[in-house]
């Protein structure tokens, strides 16, 4: 049974604010990817838009541009293994989804494939052509026109990471295959 629920768009830019490393799947005809990536940003509230960096000569970015849309899928501590290895492989090489048993469903509005196992959100991102950067920048930008996130962790357009939901926690890359969780939460007061 799916944790996921769907999450108001006004708020999808919460969901990498806080700066998780992503799973960025692609698809274009018959052919798929999924890559790493250590740095995404929430840039737009309306429409919600984002921005990745994606080195435009890997597969992903390849893939991204033929179709003109891709997913952002955020993992947690249960998908650290997957999250590395994805990002340790070329998909030139063969379909990382069949080599690492990944499942992915169909994204609701541009088919994109999206994983839930090892993650607790997803955002389904329409490519924004920029045309006088798309050969110098590896910085791309979407907006976003799909999310779901894990009731457990996100919900009330807020994450909430605690004690009782540490697998769940997002993860963030130091390099080297070494990451750190999100925990600890400390709530401000008003002064």
């Amino acid at each position: 049974m799916s944790h996921f629920q769907p999450v108001a768009l006004e708020h999808a830019s919460r969901l990498i604010n806080h700066g998780p490393t992503v799973l960025v799947t692609s698809a274009a005809a018959d052919r798929r990817n999924v890559m790493a990536a250590a740095w995404s940003m929430p840039v737009e509230f309306t429409p919600p838009r984002i921005a990745i960096v994606i080195d435009k000569h890997t597969w992903t970015r390849e893939l991204m541009t033929a179709s003109g849309a891709f997913a952002v899928c955020i993992p947690c501590v249960t998908g650290i293994d997957l999250a590395y290895a994805v990002g340790s492989v070329s998909g030139r090489d063969g379909d990382k989804f069949a080599r690492f048993n990944i499942e992915a469903a169909r994204g609701p509005v541009l088919g994109m494939p999206l994983i839930e196992e090892g993650c607790v959100a997803w955002m389904e991102c329409r490519l924004v052509r920029e045309p006088h950067t798309e050969d110098a920048y590896d910085t791309c930008f979407a907006e976003v026109v799909s999310a779901a996130a894990d009731a457990r962790v996100f919900h009330d357009g807020r994450w909430r990471f605690d004690d009782a939901n540490t697998d769940l926690h997002t993860i963030h890359h130091l390099g080297g295959g070494n990451f750190v969780r999100s925990s600890s939460p400390i709530a401000a007061r008003p002064l």
